[in-house]
């Protein structure tokens, strides 16, 4: 009886070593490195009146099927079509990741490409316009708790204004904050930063958002 449990002891450990070792075996290296990727909005600024909302979606399409080839992912973008500007917002490795998509796609290579932080989305209301300023305050002039502090200033007071504030992004190394708001104007929201904190954005562009 004794030879007998030690048999059976003796086969389940066989077993499963056999087991432990496939697993082993068969199993993807646990520890691969995958850098982290960033966010970045790029700016094309093209001609005055020479922008064309249906050519920038052709546009668009073609940096989709070309994207994962760098690593990079298109959430949205705005067009500025009185004033030739083309904002995109999207996540890569680094700035070259998003120059080689436009580039292959289409060619049109952004003049700028912002590394930026993103503050909490709010949700758009009704159908009011939409418009996206720039704030130049300077390099090394911003850091994440000045725009956050300013943002909750905006939002104390945008309601006065007929405003909707639904998002901002900035570039603390370069001193560049954008602001996503609806408004009935462009000047309803200048009105809103200059009473809330005084940072007057370098100029407003009203824009139509494509994802």
């Amino acid at each position: 009886m004794k030879s007998f449990f030690v048999a059976v002891l003796f086969a389940a450990f066989s077993f499963t070593s056999i087991q432990t070792s496939a697993q082993s075996t068969n199993a993807e290296p646990s520890r691969q490195f995958i850098p982290t990727k960033n966010l970045f909005i790029d700016v094309h600024q093209l001609e005055p009146g020479k922008v064309d909302l249906k050519k920038v979606a052709e546009a668009h399409t073609k940096d989709l099927a070309i994207q994962q080839k760098y690593g990079v992912e298109i959430y949205k973008y705005w067009v500025d079509e009185s004033n030739g500007r083309i904002y995109c917002l999207a996540s890569a490795h680094d700035p070259e990741a998003i120059r080689k998509t436009h580039a292959e796609a289409h060619g049109l290579i952004p003049q700028k490409i912002y590394p930026v932080t993103e503050g909490l989305e709010a949700a758009a209301k009704g159908k009011k316009d939409l418009y996206l300023d720039v704030h130049y305050l300077g390099a090394g002039k911003v850091t994440a708790k000045d725009v956050e502090a300013a943002h909750e200033k905006d939002l104390a007071v945008q309601k006065k204004y007929g405003v909707n504030l639904i998002n901002y992004w900035f570039d603390e190394k370069e001193g560049v904050v954008m602001c996503l708001a609806q408004a009935k104007d462009s000047a309803a929201l200048i009105k809103t930063h200059k009473e809330a904190h005084g940072l007057v954005p370098a100029f407003v562009s009203k824009v139509k958002q494509r994802e």
